[in-house]
């Protein structure tokens, strides 16, 4: 499990170097790695502000960009359609190392001339920082973001503890969990999060029921209105990202996030998909099959426990929807 340092930081201190709390965790009898995060490589990355946007002459989908670094500023080639005057956004000058966007690999930056523009270096997206795989577009900072400071500076490292739970211990599949190991080995205490939220006094529709208790003793639903599917803000992507997970929409990160933090397996459902408002916890048919959230069919058999409504399988419980 991975297990990024600056959310950890949000429950107990971080004592330490990353290397010292991981060799103290490992001889708590959690085996943990140290794993830096890709702000180890961003050395020469800084934030800029773009302030001028050209045509290129010779290319319709390139643009010129003059990019204010504080103490200078550089005009670079950029292809991302997403770039916009006013923004604040990662440099990359030359002589920096980065992701190559198509190929992946590590790459040194040289200055280059493209449809006979010279370009003095490069705007940044997700993928060339190692940040994910997402080269759609250039990765835009908060407007509050220094120029000319080290984009390392601006964005949490990504540095993560790789942490081998065993079976035996289950309170560690979690953040909340590895905090609680740190603060035990250092004498501290763990900050919780709040779990405060405003619940309506209307009566829950959906009804939940329980054919196998022997399997799963407790199964709770809670209806929450006026969802609205949109991407998930930066910040929780990249923190799901630094725990190896890979974001989808609000709706299923927000789970997603909330499972790592507690150890809790949550999914959300369309209500009025949910035939009769009814969850049914149940073990599979034989012969059942379920089309999972990768879009895989998969044949199922007792004693796989479902979660269902009165017609059909929605979710394999505990694994995927």
């Amino acid at each position: 499990m991975k297990a990024p340092l600056p959310w950890l930081a949000e429950y107990a201190p971080l004592r330490g170097s990353s290397d010292e709390i991981a060799h103290r965790l490992t001889m708590q009898g959690i085996e943990t790695t140290y794993m830096p995060g890709p702000a180890a490589g961003w050395d020469g990355i800084v934030v800029g502000r773009v302030v001028e946007l050209e045509p290129h002459p010779n290319a319709d989908r390139l643009r010129l960009a003059t990019v204010d670094l504080g103490a200078d500023a550089k005009r670079v080639v950029c292809g991302a359609p997403n770039i916009a005057v006013g923004q604040r956004i990662a440099f990359a000058g030359v002589g920096v190392e980065l992701v190559n966007g198509h190929t992946g690999e590590r790459m040194t930056l040289t200055a280059a001339t493209i449809r006979g523009v010279r370009s003095e270096g490069m705007v940044c997206s997700e993928r060339e920082l190692g940040l994910s795989d997402d080269h759609e577009g250039i990765l835009v900072l908060p407007d509050d973001a220094p120029i000319g400071a080290p984009l390392a500076d601006c964005i949490p490292a990504g540095d993560a503890f790789e942490v081998e739970v065993t079976a035996n211990r289950g309170d560690c599949l979690s953040m909340l969990g590895v905090a609680r190991e740190i603060a035990a080995g250092n004498g501290d205490r763990v900050t919780e999060p709040s779990t405060a939220y405003d619940e309506s006094a209307t009566p829950n529709p959906v009804k939940v029921e329980i054919h196998d208790p022997a399997l799963c003793a407790r199964y709770t639903a809670s209806v929450i209105r006026g969802v609205r599917v949109a991407p998930s803000p930066a910040w929780l992507r990249r923190r799901l990202e630094a725990a190896g997970q890979r974001p989808i929409n609000n709706v299923v990160d927000v789970t997603n996030y909330v499972m790592l933090e507690y150890g809790q397996p949550l999914h959300a459902f369309d209500m009025s998909e949910v035939g009769e408002q009814t969850v049914v916890v149940r073990q599979a048919a034989p012969g059942e099959r379920l089309v999972t959230l990768d879009g895989v069919e998969r044949a199922l058999a007792p004693p796989m426990l479902v979660i269902a409504d009165p017609q059909r399988a929605i979710a394999l419980a505990g694994v995927m929807g």
